[in-house]
């Protein structure tokens, strides 16, 4: 563990005190602050996610078409 010194609003405080007493501050701000930057890891990766998959979304409905026919010729529906 290791000390520092924060600042924080008023209201912050009382918002803390209402949910920690005085000796259980340091583990609330521990649990919210990592709850927080896993949250902000989840939306930039879904961010990711969906920024890549709109990327590719031409590239991709190409390779569909592209193997559509190969696929169909593996595939015959009298075979289903």
């Amino acid at each position: 563990m290791r000390r520092i010194n924060v600042t924080l609003p008023e209201e912050t405080i009382r918002l803390m005190n209402r949910v920690a007493g005085k000796g259980q501050r340091s583990r609330l701000v521990d649990r919210a602050v990592r709850q927080y930057v896993q949250s902000l890891g989840r939306a930039q990766l879904s961010r990711a996610l969906e920024t890549g998959a709109q990327d590719r979304a031409d590239r991709d409905l190409d390779l569909v078409a592209e193997w559509f026919d190969l696929d169909r010729e593996a595939w015959p529906s009298n075979a289903r």
